[in-house]
């Protein structure tokens, strides 16, 4: 009867797939939050390793069947349906895009989990927890995705209390339900010398995502091209990228921000705009604004503006 309706509402197939995914995705409200993957892979700017190792990922959702059933492999060596993978390195490297762009080529939603909204301090209620959530994923077909997961797959400490040994079954439940997941997992760390080795080589695949070299990081200011905003033909996007050693996500942000800029004073985008926007995210980091990185621009820096 419910499908009968949604054939009724949604007429064309790509109307009616995301019907049924919000449908089939309600399980997961107040679990997980559903994370609108607007990027493929070949938007991700990273490093061919890591590129490749993306593409391996989503490689190994075609041939899982062949290796796993027809091969009888997964009997063999022990392993479990999932496939777990790890993306680690510094914040703002693309990590989340990419979990998307994941999603996106596997034609799945991708839900984002809050580990800290599933543990609980009552004994036994954070495995209730996990259990609906799992429950809930394989009914609905996702892939999760985990922030912060050194958070939870911390090195292990010395038990000296109850908490500590309480705090450690609840690790090792958590990845046994990874391990038993019919899907894709993926984990993201800021902070991956702090995960435990035992646990990484549990884990199928680990991606790394270094922050952007000078090629890298102009590529990705070029993307403020890809739109239609007035851009100033003197903006040398070139020396942005040479001289300013930024992630994605801090480029990301001075964009939009000169874009704002320009926006409200009703112009093109101007270098000025730019600079003034590098240096505000440079000083909320902690980093230096030096004059000699900034030139002419340096001046402007410490006048009001948007």
């Amino acid at each position: 009867l419910t499908l009968a309706r949604l054939l009724g509402r949604h007429r064309d197939a790509a109307s009616l797939r995301s019907a049924v995914r919000a449908r089939t995705g309600r399980g997961l409200t107040g679990l997980a939050h559903l994370v609108t993957a607007v990027h493929r892979l070949d938007d991700v700017v990273v490093p061919a390793r890591t590129r490749a190792a993306l593409r391996t990922l989503v490689a190994w959702q075609d041939t899982t069947a062949t290796v796993r059933d027809r091969w009888g492999l997964a009997a063999v060596f022990g392993k479990s349906p999932s496939t777990i993978a790890l993306f680690r390195g510094p914040s703002g490297t693309g990590k989340t895009m990419a979990a998307g762009a994941i999603a996106a080529e596997l034609d799945l939603p991708l839900f984002r989990v809050n580990l800290a909204g599933l543990v609980s301090k009552y004994i036994g209620e954070t495995e209730k927890n996990l259990d609906l959530l799992f429950d809930a994923a394989e009914e609905a077909d996702v892939v999760l995705f985990f922030d912060e997961a050194d958070a939870v797959f911390g090195r292990r400490s010395e038990v000296h209390d109850a908490h500590d040994r309480y705090a450690n079954l609840e690790t090792a439940y958590l990845l046994q339900r990874l391990e038993d997941y019919g899907g894709v997992a993926i984990l993201a760390s800021n902070l991956h010398q702090n995960i435990d080795d035992a646990f990484v080589r549990r884990f199928d695949l680990v991606v790394d995502f270094p922050a952007p070299d000078a090629p890298g990081r102009q590529a990705i200011w070029e993307r403020l091209r890809a739109g239609s905003a007035p851009i100033d033909p003197a903006v040398d996007l070139g020396l942005l990228a040479e001289r300013f050693e930024l992630t994605g996500g801090e480029i990301r942000n001075c964009c939009l921000a000169a874009a704002h800029a320009a926006a409200a004073a009703q112009r093109p985008i101007g270098m000025a705009d730019l600079m003034r926007a590098v240096g505000r995210e440079l000083a909320k980091s902690g980093r230096p604004v030096r004059r000699a990185a900034f030139g002419e621009h340096y001046a402007a820096l410490r006048e009001p503006g948007p």
